[in-house]
């Protein structure tokens, strides 16, 4: 009986069908192409050829030919690799017995290593010979045991992709089908784009603030034949970061033949807006714009066929990052560095030899702050890429800032970044130059009513609070005053889009804007305000929040108010980064380099070594199997579990704002499964509530299940039509609080 891979259903032509062994060979060139960007090619390949060598049986055999039920065909190759190759091919067992149902724990691994098989003696007629894969990547990770597991997600990432890839080939070719993938313009190409791009924009009017931009711009760029590794960008606000990011990152890419820029940044506002400005650019089929809330079949038909093969390489590209620009969230960036489904790992080699830069680089969540450290460190030692740590407000990670707290032995932590890799030329000239506010500490509470009559004299005035109930409350005080608008977490994505359009186009034209929001409006939004006062909070929330005061410096100083609002409870999750600032707030330059630097050390000693890493890194089992005694055992199912760049305690629900979320409910209502697209539109129409208020509003009957039959109460929606408001968003009682770090996206 002639063995193949795959089956044609609905073709019982035989010939038409895939060879077991082209499939195997197929998929283990193309691993071996993905695993040779980090050195590592007789992996990829050998991993290829054993993956599906569990397919010789006559029970998988049978079951393509329609008898019987799909056996285990991925045990088989997982054990061949670890009776050859002994210890050292038990990585490449993790990734070939989890390549369907994704990467499991040491002692699940062991399990299945046991069980009995039907017999696939002759499985080397369809392989040939498998090479050894002898190599095996530096231990120079100051965490030792990180090496080994991060090595088994990026051999796992090639064969995933790989067999993907391979499998929708023939599927694709079989139904007469073109698979748009790839045709990206080269880094070469981008750059000169990018360098045209800003040529044009060096022609502005040349104001100081521009001058210190180019300035900015042309130094970062002179850095870039220096080698891969770590570097940070320490830019004030304003000074033109992004795009002076961008050209060193494509300068760099470029003269050290690396393969692509991935832009990571905490919010979903960032990307947004960093993605259109990149495009512009670049031109949009060449950047990848990746995150939970960006639907490309609205997108594909919103331009017709017009750009229908550009449209769909995108979404394509979407799935492995198969792009020479991807714009994406830290979530999922960070969360696919520790997954372990295959869908989230496929991505992984493509990050190899990349330049990924980290925008807003002090919002990642201390309690997984090392295990991201550890990630970013054995990217640029073992992958050839380099990461640039891209802030106003420098977390304090290098070495020499000696801010992390030491570990046990007491070692000193952070990256060993020096000052000759710092992008900008002379960081505290900088900030000196692009001073464009005053800060400003109230030495006693303040209460509500004060506020309310500051926006009476101000009418260009934001006030940020700590919780929604807060800004809910101090809205209502204001709400008659012209211009007086709240925006939080209340309203769904797309109705605090429009009312930010709304709020810059008044800006702009001088008409009164008195806006009360949550942290929410510190996360990259583009707005330019006269005054801005700030409950307490931490620094590098007050930085940010800096941000959007005299932002263009149009006037001769903006002014910021940092208080401690009256009559209300600072929220624990916030009592760490106010009692951090208190000091920093008290300095002569309370947002200059110095400051930073002293808030981070004061925070991340008040948390401690331990505090800093919810995942135990350091307490991974598993050794390096070259030189380890004991067989490799990571829980590689257990982490991915455990590893949550947010603590997600909330729970959404559907507004169907405008009729805007209407064509998405209908097409749940009438598919078993949710529809390409329906998600992600869904998305800019939900809004995040905590778990008791969830149930409440289900007692009470305000939200009901769409499809309940089918979807169960996945997607709940608001019937109760006084629970939304225009101004307000929803309408519950509410005091949650959310820090800057709880808003990553």
């Amino acid at each position: 009986m002639r063995r193949y891979a795959h089956s044609l259903p609905e073709n019982h032509d035989e010939s038409q069908w895939e060879p077991l062994e082209v499939h195997l060979r197929a998929v283990a060139a193309r691993a071996r192409d993905f695993a040779a960007a980090f050195g590592m090619d007789a992996w990829g390949e050998a991993a290829g050829l054993l993956h599906d060598i569990g397919k010789v049986t006559d029970a998988y055999q049978n079951y393509i030919r329609g008898k019987g039920k799909s056996p285990d065909h991925s045990t088989a190759g997982a054990k061949e690799a670890e009776r050859r190759f002994g210890p050292i091919g038990r990585c490449l067992a993790f990734a070939i017995a989890g390549h369907h149902a994704g990467l499991a724990d040491g002692t699940q691994l062991s399990e299945r290593l046991t069980k009995a098989l039907e017999s696939y003696d002759d499985w080397e007629a369809y392989t040939g010979a498998v090479p050894k894969p002898a190599a095996f990547p530096s231990q120079k990770n100051p965490h030792p045991n990180f090496t080994p597991a991060f090595f088994v997600r990026m051999v796992f990432s090639c064969l995933v992709d790989a067999d993907f890839l391979e499998t929708e080939a023939f599927y694709a070719q079989a139904a007469e089908k073109a698979v748009v993938r790839g045709g990206f313009s080269d880094i070469a190409t981008l750059r000169a784009k990018l360098a045209a791009f800003m040529t044009e924009k060096a022609s502005a009017p040349r104001t100081l603030l521009n001058r210190l931009r180019n300035d900015i711009l042309v130094h970062a760029v002179s850095h870039a034949e220096q080698p891969p590794g770590l570097f940070t960008m320490t830019v004030p606000t304003g000074g033109g970061k992004t795009l002076a990011s961008l050209s060193f990152a494509l300068e760099h890419a470029a003269r050290h033949g690396m393969e692509r820029v991935i832009y990571v940044a905490p919010y979903t506002s960032i990307i947004e807006q960093t993605a259109q400005v990149f495009a512009s650019a670049l031109g949009e089929g060449d950047v990848l714009e990746h995150h939970s809330g960006f639907d490309w079949d609205k997108i594909e038909g919103k331009d017709g066929e017009t750009d229908a093969d550009g449209l769909k390489k995108l979404r394509h590209a979407a799935e492995n990052w198969d792009a020479p620009v991807v714009v994406t969230t830290a979530v999922q960036f960070f969360e696919s560095l520790f997954a372990a489904r295959p869908g989230a790992c496929r991505k992984l080699h493509n990050i190899a030899r990349s330049v990924i830069v980290l925008d807003e680089a002090q919002t990642l969540p201390l309690p997984v702050l090392r295990p991201c450290l550890a990630a970013l460190e054995e990217l640029t030692l073992n992958y050839g890429a380099s990461v640039v740590l891209c802030t106003a407000t420098q977390p304090a990670w290098r070495r020499i800032d000696e801010a992390l707290p030491p570990n046990a032995a007491r070692q000193p932590q952070g990256f060993a970044i020096g000052p000759e890799r710092e992008l900008a030329s002379d960081p505290a000239a900088l900030f000196a130059a692009l001073k464009r506010v005053q800060v400003e500490v109230e030495p006693a509470p303040v209460e509500d009513a004060a506020i309310a009559s500051r926006f009476t004299a101000q009418p260009q005035m934001l006030c940020i609070v700590n919780t929604r109930a807060h800004a809910t409350e101090l809205f209502g005080l204001i709400a008659h005053m012209p211009g007086a608008r709240h925006l939080t977490t209340l309203m769904c994505a797309a109705h605090r889009r429009q009312v930010l359009a709304e709020i810059r186009d008044d800006l702009k034209n001088e008409r009164p804007v008195r806006l009360v929001a949550t942290s929410l409006i510190e996360a990259g939004v583009d707005v330019d305000f006269a005054e801005v006062w700030r409950a307490e909070t931490g620094l590098d929330s007050v930085a940010q929040a800096a941000g959007r005061c005299n932002r263009e410096g149009r006037r001769n100083s903006g002014r910021v108010v940092v208080f401690a609002p009256a009559a209300r409870k600072l929220p624990r999750a916030f009592a760490a980064f106010r009692d951090a600032a208190r000091l920093p707030l008290q300095m002569p330059e309370p947002l200059g380099l110095e400051a930073v630097r002293r808030y981070f050390q004061e925070l991340y000693f008040n948390r401690g070594y331990e505090a800093l890493d919810a995942l135990e890194i350091d307490q991974l089992r598993g050794v390096l199997p070259t030189i380890g005694r004991t067989q490799l055992d990571i829980p590689f199912a257990a982490i991915a579990e455990a590893f949550h760049l947010i603590d997600d305690k909330m729970r959404s629900v559907i507004v169907d704002w405008q009729g805007g979320a209407k064509a998405a409910l209908d097409a749940l209502c009438h598919a078993p499964v949710p529809p390409r697209g329906t998600l992600r539109t869904l998305q800019q129409f939900a809004v995040p509530v905590p778990e008791a208020m969830w149930r409440a509003l289900r007692a009470s009957g305000g939200i009901q299940p769409v499809k309940l039959e089918t979807y169960g109460e996945r997607f709940m929606l608001v019937v109760s039509r006084g629970l939304y408001s225009e101004v307000r968003g929803l309408q519950v009682e509410d005091a949650t609080a959310r820090t800057a770090e709880e808003n990553v996206l």
